[in-house]
């Protein structure tokens, strides 16, 4: 391929880019036609609704225009769909609120259901109030047959009781009791309790006769439209999923990285709660007891617009078809925080925090959030607890880093001598004998090949659960340091014109920095150690891996990448002090007293000479023994 083909070849290139630049629409286009289209579903998921609640016999009139004659009409219709229920299907819509200084709830009378949730805490990145719940996307409804009618409470209205109560422990909260009375004898109650300081509303529903109903099943429908509310969705898309708990055993979860569009799963056993977990707050659904088993779905929505996902789910209730039987539930509906959730109890909500799997979230849980709680009681700034969260880590690692810089050192002082038996044994045939030259050098001067692996790669846990903590860490949300805006998401010092595969529309410069100094620290550890007998690909590995994490890293954390430039920088520094302190003339005479004595042959050492010396007097294979006659 001569210069002028390879010219031609970059021309076309560049024209394909630049195509694809300007021909590709506009990332405030795309988010507002998908803000659009979002509108419009709702818009008709509303006017479905709202027809299937008022059914045809609202609108009927008779030709003289009489409204007492079509309200007669409407209420026959009504009886004759919903029986005793009927009652229920009229009425006026109204808004109540409870709230304490963490959350306001808004609830509707039309189902008596939770309509909309503020955390009154906490804001969007464009700093818009933080709305968890939206009111006309939500579901929140009892299902069952009633005489062989299908009844679903969301179409029915409740009346609305609010006080102020104290409890046994001395607790004040707020209760609002929703009440459909059905019959002189049969109602349905739904109790919400919220009590100060608490995201927790206490969720009771209390079923009376409607035994006599025949009513057999009762399942509770719960859709919910998780809304957007951090400045990196991509991000956000990928810490979005469905968990589950079963009854007194382990955790479930879609997963987040899955590219199904929709996912679903039928449980018939026990669950304890549904979570519908987002990146740093979550929506659960706590049974008191537990629910008999639960179909729940997801859908994913992959690109930037006013929601992440959708939940579903249909919960199988515990009802004993009693005439008057108290279902007891709970709701919570604030920020993955960890200790706060632990708090709960042994419900294990903590789990809807991302932080990695069984080995890093032992790391995480036991080890990183404590200490970065520990610090965050005397700093305010995150930045700096940071700083020093990864000095503490450095510090407890020390003696793993300096064992490894050690066995570097005295590796790089026998690669003369490991050169001298290559040149020795330079043939193929030979490659049994150097091995084992090669391993008596290192048994005779002390040294481990492996002594500078194994420390490393003892680390790599701790540098992965970071990996995961950072990214869901709510501490970190909102927080600036330096440039960084947020240390939750990416920080941006330029923005670019178009998004870069793989990379984004924005240069992060802690990513910057961070890869710089990986450079830097692979280089210096390529010096210091027998570098120069890598082969050429592994030395191009040293430089591609990190502009590949470039690339990666890029969209996520500012507060994960600061982390890892420091603990390059930190790294550095001890590299140069160890190279300061360690006396190589020391170590090489250390070595030299160590040849000089007689090195005891291991069982292993004595059984390869053994298999060795068979090899060589049988030429390259074992000789076979002779049969007794």
């Amino acid at each position: 391929m001569d210069r002028n083909t390879i010219i031609g070849l970059g021309i076309i290139g560049l024209l394909l880019v630049g195509y694809s630049i300007f021909t590709k629409p506009q990332r405030e286009a795309q988010m507002a036609e998908r803000s659009r289209l979002d509108s419009i579903t709702r818009v008709e998921q509303l006017r479905a609704m709202e027809a299937a609640r008022q059914g045809e016999a609202r609108v009927l009139t008779d030709e003289t225009g009489d409204s007492s004659t079509s309200d007669a009409v409407s209420m026959e219709r009504l009886s004759g769909e919903l029986g005793d229920f009927a009652n229920a299907a009229t009425g006026t819509s109204e808004i109540v609120v409870l709230e304490n200084d963490l959350v306001k709830l808004s609830f509707s009378t039309l189902g008596g259901r939770p309509y909309t949730v503020q955390l009154k805490q906490y804001q969007t990145h464009d700093s818009l109030p933080l709305i968890m719940m939206d009111g006309d996307s939500t579901i929140f409804a009892l299902q069952f047959f009633a005489e062989n009618r299908s009844i679903n409470t969301g179409d029915l209205y409740f009346q609305p009781v609010v006080e102020k109560l104290t409890g046994e422990d001395g607790r004040s909260y707020q209760q609002l009791t929703m009440k459909m009375d059905i019959s002189e004898t049969a109602s349905i109650s739904y109790i919400y309790r919220l009590f100060d300081e608490d995201y927790m509303l206490d969720f009771d529903m209390r079923l009376k006769g409607l035994d006599q109903y025949r009513t057999d099943r009762m399942e509770f429908k719960f859709d919910y439209y998780a809304p957007s509310q951090e400045k990196g969705y991509q991000n956000e898309a990928m810490y979005t999923t469905l968990y589950y708990r079963y009854k007194g055993g382990g955790v479930e979860s879609f997963k987040s990285r899955s590219k199904k569009e929709l996912e679903d799963v039928t449980e018939s056993t026990r669950i304890s709660w549904i979570a519908f977990s987002q990146q740093f707050f979550s929506t659960i659904l706590v049974a008191d007891d537990y629910f008999n088993g639960a179909y729940m779905l997801q859908e994913r929505f992959n690109d930037p617009g006013k929601y992440v996902r959708r939940f579903s789910t249909s919960v199988d209730m515990p009802y004993d078809r009693t005439s008057d039987q108290l279902i007891g539930m709970q709701l919570y509906f604030g920020p993955n925080k960890f200790t706060s959730l632990k708090g709960y109890g042994d419900l294990g909500l903590q789990n809807v925090v991302t932080v990695g799997g069984s080995m890093l979230r032992w790391i995480n849980a036991f080890v990183v959030i404590p200490i970065f709680n520990w610090l965050s009681k005397y700093f305010v700034n995150y930045g700096i607890i940071i700083l020093l969260l990864t000095l503490i880590i450095k510090v407890a690692l020390f003696p793993l880093t300096y064992r490894s810089f050690k066995s570097q050192a005295v590796m790089k002082l026998l690669k003369p001598q490991v050169d001298e038996i290559s040149e020795r044994y330079p043939k193929k045939d030979d490659a049994m004998k150097k091995q084992q030259a090669t391993m008596d050098l290192y048994k005779k001067a002390g040294a481990n090949p492996m002594g500078g692996c194994l420390p490393m790669l003892l680390q790599f846990p701790i540098l992965y659960a970071m990996f995961r903590f950072f990214p869901t860490s709510i501490e970190l949300r909102q927080q600036g340091f330096l440039w960084a805006h947020d240390l939750s998401t990416y920080d941006s010092i330029i923005d670019l014109p178009w998004d870069i595969p793989m990379y984004g529309d924005h240069v992060s410069l802690f990513t910057l920095l961070m890869t710089v100094t990986t450079m830097l620290s692979m280089r210096y550890n390529n010096q210091a150690g027998a570098g120069s007998n890598q082969m050429p690909g592994m030395k191009t590995m040293m430089y591609i891996m990190p502009v590949m994490f470039m690339f990666i890293l890029n969209n996520f954390s500012a507060g994960l990448t600061y982390y890892y430039f420091l603990a390059n920088v930190i790294t550095l520094g001890q590299n140069l002090l160890f190279k300061r302190f360690i006396d190589e003339e020391k170590i090489m005479r250390k070595i030299n007293s160590k040849k000089n004595k007689p090195a005891k042959k291991s069982k292993f050492a004595q059984r390869l000479e053994a298999l060795q010396k068979q090899q060589s007097l049988g030429g390259g294979k074992p000789q076979p023994k002779k049969k007794n006659r």
